[in-house]
């Protein structure tokens, strides 16, 4: 636990000239405001305000001056940025001015989640699986979908071109306290994956956040950008964030089971299958991830589990022993916070119903949504769901997904132009 002083004393002893307070909007995009330690006190009083409208990326109208609350565990230095005069992060709280959690704020609806597991008396642990590309930019430093490799699954240099980038990232993230558990080359030239280790859920959400900050951040260095788009490039595999959920209670992993499947573990999956297709709203949350998921190369289709395979929706697995249920279907667009939140909340009501996640394997089973405007339907139409995003979150954010959606159905395509110009 940092305390002020610990604060104080690294930004004395690092030389610290800048810090960043960051937050996530609605969509998972990272914001900040930047200060001089001389603004040290402001910042653990909870002084900085920004315009409300920025939870929604500026695309739903807010009037009202939210709060910055830093929480001191999570500040950290970039290590990144120059070794004199350096950078600082700290994840903050969204707040009103009196110090109440903004009900909007993805991290705020993530916690009420785990409240309420912790009310049962759970505790939430995630590891995460996150894949990405680093591809190529051009002569104005904007990104591409080039790459001149060919590394395949696991392959190593010099076919896999992108190793000492990947390895600059593990050693980034373990100076910053974030342990990975492994990384290594992905199936589609230019992916990659690294897996970080268990830790509990909001610390969990907080970390695929500092992640995905620090690869694109230090894939510049190596004139690469990285992206965690679902879908770059047709006919190779996309880009997932797999969620692997282990819960505990009196110190038990309630999944573990002498006879296999524990019927804890049964009913979180049973819960999460149920309210899958208006959980895609929130874990597969862009048009192009339907292309992810509906164009095969191990993504989930099917509303179904398994304890084999990759193209299950849902799987019981043992990581390093471990039971967990693994969530197959997010991907890299997904905010962490709601991603986690929505499961979450799912699972433990599967739990509690001791909903039936029917038969393993089975292929007699419904698809996820096709397409983005048939999740947000699904979404709108699930009750569980939108308790936990609140009413007024759910209505602001499928506004703004119906609103990506005409733009993209109004929008004349190149393949349309390619099929039907010259023939019509």
């Amino acid at each position: 636990m940092n305390t002020r002083q610990d604060i104080e004393r690294i930004i004395q002893e690092e030389d610290v000239e800048f810090i960043r307070l960051q937050f996530t909007d609605a969509f998972g995009n990272l914001k900040n405001i930047a200060v001089t330690p001389s603004q040290l006190d402001r910042v653990l009083q909870n002084k900085f305000s920004f315009a409300g409208e920025a939870l929604f990326d500026g695309k739903v109208e807010c009037n009202e001056d939210l709060y910055l609350y830093p929480d001191p565990d999570t500040f950290v230095i970039i290590p990144w940025r120059p070794q004199s005069r350096r950078v600082a992060k700290i994840i903050c709280d969204v707040c009103y001015e009196d110090g109440t959690l903004v009900d909007m704020s993805p991290r705020t609806i993530l916690k009420k989640v785990t409240d309420e597991a912790a009310s049962k008396g759970y505790s939430v642990k995630v590891s995460s699986e996150c894949e990405f590309f680093l591809f190529h930019t051009d002569d104005n430093g904007n990104p591409t979908v080039v790459t001149h490799e060919k590394g395949g699954y696991m392959d190593v240099g010099p076919s896999d071109f992108g190793e000492n980038a990947r390895r600059d990232i593990v050693l980034t993230l373990e100076d910053m306290g974030i342990r990975v558990q492994s990384s290594y080359h992905e199936k589609a030239p230019a992916q990659h994956e690294i897996d970080l280790c268990e830790v509990p859920v909001v610390d969990a959400a907080d970390a695929v956040t500092t992640f995905r900050f620090a690869v694109r951040s230090l894939a510049k260095r190596f004139g690469l950008y990285a992206t965690f788009m679902p879908k770059p490039k047709s006919n190779v595999a996309g880009s997932g964030l797999h969620l692997q959920v282990a819960i505990y209670k009196d110190g038990k992993n309630i999944f573990e089971s002498e006879d296999g499947i524990s019927a804890e573990a049964k009913g979180f999956i049973g819960g999460i299958l149920k309210h899958a297709k208006a959980i895609a709203g929130i874990t597969n949350p862009i048009v192009n991830s339907y292309k992810r998921i509906n164009n095969g190369c191990d993504a989930p289709g099917l509303i179904n589990w398994s304890v084999r395979g990759e193209k299950c929706l849902v799987k019981y697995t043992r990581d390093q022993g471990t039971p967990k249920v693994e969530l197959r279907f997010p991907d890299g667009a997904a905010n962490p916070y709601l991603a986690l939140a929505v499961c979450l909340a799912a699972g433990l009501e599967g739990i509690g119903d001791k909903t039936d996640p029917g038969n393993m394997d089975s292929m007699d089973c419904v698809a996820l949504p096709a397409d983005l405007k048939h999740a947000t339907e699904e979404l709108n139409r699930d009750e569980l769901v939108k308790s936990v995003l609140g009413n007024d979150f759910a209505e602001a954010y499928t506004a703004v997904k119906d609103s990506e959606w005409n733009e993209y159905i109004s929008e004349v395509s190149e393949w349309e132009i390619n099929r039907y110009l010259s023939k019509m």
